[in-house]
């Protein structure tokens, strides 16, 4: 019986070790987490008598700089303003500057820099193994500075041609994870972020225990190695049997559905969607461009064919001429 009590208090204390060390980590890393509340526009009505509205959205994102900050893609994509909310109190506007949606990672520019702000180190995802306790902190349903903990339960990784432009990989957990934790920081027990919450899968709609995050080193690489440029375009790719639906003069393109007025292709004239549809159970706007190449680069699914359109977006620079070809109304049209 002794044996048995001396075994329980051991439990007990190691249990009671291990939350009392993830609430130090948490006052640790807290400050450098930040709200993300973003306005974007959206149609409403029907048939021809659409109005274009207004609407909010809210996300998680984490410093990485005294005026950087890193969230998910889907958070910030096609918002015409955001607005990042720091735990102190203080709001600062952002744009976005870097983004990659198929690996759901961007990186935002503040107006102004954080003065004395936490600035949150990303760690190396490569040395998490299965099993290994993680903990992440957010906004989930608008609950700001959320913490859930879990463990790392898989890996899901994707090669570079089913993705475009570079290899995708998630980390897989079960700690919970709903919405408003989108771009949210997944830390490791040394307080380093070694994922950026992007997704989960659910019959409910709700948290079911698989969350998803993209690791840190993959984001690390695409939005300051790489640092593909935001577009501000939400897309679909064509290609295969959808590319001779929309009887495309080539393979492969994608179709623009939302686009934001203030954009590198918005200020173009690339133009996005109107009506709803919904292509093998996808929800998807219909009736945009479909983009053909950029700066004289075709689209396609070839290796040849990515490296050369990656090569076009790292070197794009504000001061870059752009000309993209979109097909349009059964034409095809250069825009300048």
């Amino acid at each position: 019986m002794k044996k048995l009590f001396a075994l329980v208090v051991c439990l007990f204390l190691g249990l009671s070790l291990k939350a009392q060390d993830l609430s130090k980590l948490y006052e640790e890393v807290v400050n450098g987490v930040v709200v993300i509340e973003t306005r974007e526009s959206t149609l409403v009505g029907q048939g021809g008598q659409k109005v274009e509205v207004a609407v909010s959205g809210l996300g998680t994102g984490f410093l990485v700089g005294e005026d950087q900050v890193m969230t998910a893609a889907h958070v910030a994509q096609t918002a015409e303003s955001i607005t990042v909310k720091f735990k102190d109190g203080e709001e600062i506007p952002a744009k976005v500057v870097s983004s990659y949606k198929y690996a759901d990672v961007a990186l935002l520019k503040l107006t102004w820099p954080k003065k004395d702000g936490k600035i949150l180190k990303l760690g190396d995802s490569d040395l998490m193994k299965i099993g290994e306790q993680v903990f992440v902190v957010g906004s989930p349903l608008g609950l700001t500075y959320s913490f859930s903990s879990g463990y790392l339960s898989g890996r899901q990784k994707s090669n570079k041609m089913s993705n475009a432009l570079v290899s995708v990989e998630y980390l897989q957990t079960d700690a919970a994870i709903n919405k408003g934790n989108s771009g949210g920081p997944m830390f490791n027990l040394k307080g380093e972020v070694v994922g950026i919450v992007s997704h989960i899968l659910s019959q409910s709609g709700g948290f079911e225990g698989i969350g998803f995050a993209t690791s840190s080193n993959i984001a690390g690489e695409l939005l300051y190695e790489q640092s593909v440029i935001w577009t501000g375009i939400d897309g679909m790719i064509l290609s295969g049997d959808l590319a001779d639906i929309f009887n495309l003069p080539q393979p492969v393109g994608i179709l623009v559905q939302k686009v934001v007025f203030l954009s590198p292709l918005g200020m173009l004239g690339v133009k996005g969607g109107k009506y709803e549809g919904t292509i093998e159970g996808e929800k998807v706007l219909l009736g945009g461009d479909v983009i053909l190449s950029v700066n004289g680069v075709k689209l396609g699914l070839d290796e040849a064919s990515l490296d050369a359109l990656a090569n076009v977006l790292k070197s794009q620079g504000d001061k870059t001429p752009l000309e993209v070809e979109v097909y349009r109304a059964g034409k095809v049209i250069t825009l300048k």
